[in-house]
């Protein structure tokens, strides 16, 4: 009992709190970061601390450098090729700044020569990561180093070499270790391990270091000589005294914007969606999975951060560096957040400045460590490889140590539909009529762009009939119908939808080329414009997981892809990666002529991918993902070519 008494007594002089007070700083208060910062360089200013020369690459807009300065690791010179973000340092460098002895060079770094800054004691970076990243993974597969963005760590290689410091910090997405079937990764190690360096490496997440943004960051430390241990958990479970997380309203608390409100409202077709939606959740909300009574959106057929409203309670999740209309983390007052508070929320200090219009600023925070995150591992590397001395122990973590954020991750699935089912059970929710039915005039361009028209500027007459079967009729909005239709019908695989039908029947009478997406065109409109849908991938799923839709077709026999169409439509060979021969029996055609035929198909919208539109495909393979027609105008895929 003796034991443990004095073992947890001895924790909590190590725990953060203690380190906090031991520094004069408070924790987990508005902006703790910021003063957490200025006073550790306040101490190693008053203990005349050596600074120790380092060199950024990749410098971004300067999130680690912000962290390692801070600890007293001198950046004399930051390597960005981005002007905007060059802006950003060499703004926050000169005297009284951030940054005081700071050389910024705005260049790419292949032009780098290792006599540009002299010596150096360290070095810090982290290459474009886009290449591994979930995105990057979910879009492409993952290009890794076949991307132009990815072999840039061989230029952080190169300048180690040359330069040859002490010891450097080297960060990425954690998708990077399964790049390539971990081709990469292994690639990475090689070259580092090739200079003497010995390494050691932990994937982390933010949260756990005081950042109010869960994370996960690939951080590998290299040394010449020594040993390296990463520092415990700060905040969270895997913390010594199980300090709670630096939550978003905390971080948040006093912000002063200049943005006015309007600014950071959400517009357009989804806008609308996002008052009903939980704290902590996101589109899946709109699930059927999560019990939702007009699920307008597919499992798991957006990406995690599609309409994500923030938790005021908890960290809030990844800021993304680049989103579309509806990308969060979103403020739980169902707006934008200002760049103030992306700002706390990455733990950027508050006088940081950072340069461009909103957009540009955001790319440049999303993009960045979390300088609180850099801190902490400047301060562990400080202590540990250049021997200084800090008025706490830092606790740090045994190299077979687990730590528990992925298990917690895991977790929050059971949490999240618990919240969901409490906020639909209040929703007030009535089995409507169907919608009513309608004749409009439209017209589709090439990049299936599909709009409502009038008589004069349309192509086609649409005639939408919701009765028993809703039936689509599509024909020419001047002129003769042809005299072959072409008719698909769609069903609900296990006879389960929201449609309020049985079943729904696409008749096109008009040559199938175009006539034939226009349909699906049209089909879809009475989704969208009856909030059923969001699309027909969500009526359909996601293309990962097994088809929701049936379809059986009748295509006039002077088709000269009608076999092709007819077993798109059937499923076969949808949506699993194909060989041209296995293809080539699928579509009754010799293999010789299934580039046509893909080629063929794309004209009619269907989404196509081979070795030629994404690399990672190996040569001679095809990936259909879905049945019908998915190309708009928006859809990365529209203007790769199949050869």
């Amino acid at each position: 009992m003796q034991q443990t008494s004095l073992f947890s007594a001895l924790d909590q002089r190590r725990a953060f709190r203690s380190i906090c007070d031991s520094i004069g700083c408070e924790n987990n208060t508005p902006a703790w970061p910021d003063r957490f910062g200025a006073a550790i360089r306040s101490f190693l200013a008053a203990s005349h601390a050596e600074p120790i020369k380092t060199l950024s690459l990749f410098s971004g807009a300067g999130g680690l450098d912000i962290g390692f300065s801070d600890v007293g690791f001198d950046i004399v010179g930051a390597v960005e090729i981005e002007k905007k973000f060059c802006e950003t340092l060499e703004w926050n460098t000169g005297e009284g700044k951030q940054f005081q002895h700071s050389r910024v060079r705005c260049m790419d770094i292949r032009d780098l020569t290792d006599g540009a800054f002299g010596a150096v004691d360290f070095m810090i970076g982290g290459p474009p990561c886009q290449a591994f990243s979930a995105a990057g993974r979910r879009a492409n597969g993952v290009p890794g180093t076949t991307d132009a963005r990815g072999v840039l760590f061989r230029e952080y290689v190169r300048l180690l070499k040359e330069l040859s410091p002490k010891g450097f910090l080297f960060e990425n997405v954690c998708g990077l270790i399964g790049a390539q079937n971990g081709a990469a990764w292994r690639e990475i190690l090689q070259s580092f391990s090739a200079l003497g360096y010995e390494l050691f490496y932990r994937i982390v997440d933010a949260a756990d270091y005081g950042v109010p943004q869960h994370r996960e960051r690939l951080i590998i430390v290299g040394l010449k000589g020594g040993r390296f241990q990463f520092p415990r958990p700060t905040h969270g479970p895997d913390s010594l005294d199980q300090n709670p997380f630096y939550n978003a309203e905390t971080a948040l608390e006093g912000i002063v914007s200049a943005e006015p409100d309007e600014s950071n409202r959400l517009g357009g077709r989804y806008a609308g969606l996002l008052e009903a939606i939980p704290p902590g959740l996101n589109y899946s909300f709109y699930t059927e999975e999560m019990g939702h009574p007009n699920p307008i959106f597919a499992w798991r057929s957006k990406f995690s951060d599609f309409l994500y409203k923030a938790d005021p309670n908890v960290p809030v999740r990844t800021i993304k560096a680049s989103g579309g209309a509806y990308t969060g983390p979103l403020h739980w007052e169902n707006r934008f957040f200002n760049v103030e508070e992306y700002k706390r929320l990455q733990t950027f200090p508050d006088g940081y400045r950072i340069s461009g219009s909103k957009q540009t600023a955001v790319k440049q925070i999303g993009n960045s460590v979390p300088p609180q995150l850099a801190r902490m591992m400047a301060i562990a590397i400080r202590a540990q490889v250049f021997g200084d001395v800090f008025p706490f122990e830092l606790p740090l973590l045994e190299d077979k140590e687990a730590l528990s954020f992925r298990k917690r991750k895991r977790e929050l699935t059971a949490v999240y539909r618990k919240k969901a089912a409490m906020a639909i059970k209040a929703l007030k929710h009535e089995p409507g009529a169907l919608p009513n039915s309608r004749t409009y005039f439209c017209s589709m361009n090439r990049t299936f762009c599909f709009q409502e028209t009038s008589r004069e500027d349309a192509a086609y007459k649409v005639e939408a009939v919701w009765e028993k079967t809703l039936t689509v009729s599509v024909a020419p909005a001047n002129g003769e119908p042809a005299e072959d239709t072409t008719v698909v019908t769609v069903r609900p695989r296990d006879d389960r939808w929201s449609l309020g039908v049985e079943a729904v029947k696409l008749i096109v009478h008009a040559p199938v080329h175009p006539g034939f997406t226009v349909a699906w065109k049209a089909f879809e409109r009475e989704l969208t414009v009856n909030a059923l849908k969001a699309d027909l991938v969500q009526l359909n799923g996601y293309y990962q997981y097994p088809p929701k839709l049936q379809m059986s077709v009748s295509i006039p026999a002077a088709e000269p892809y009608a076999g092709v169409l007819g077993s798109v439509l059937s499923n076969r060979g949808v949506p699993e990666m194909k060989s041209s021969a296995s293809l080539a029996l699928d579509w009754g055609v010799p293999e010789e002529a299934v580039m046509d035929a893909a080629e063929y198909l794309k004209t009619l919208g269907y989404e196509i991918r081979n070795h030629a539109t994404n690399p990672q495909i190996e040569e001679g393979m095809w990936l259909i993902p879905y049945a019908f027609p998915t190309l708009t105008p928006l859809s990365v895929q529209l203007g790769k070519k199949l050869r």
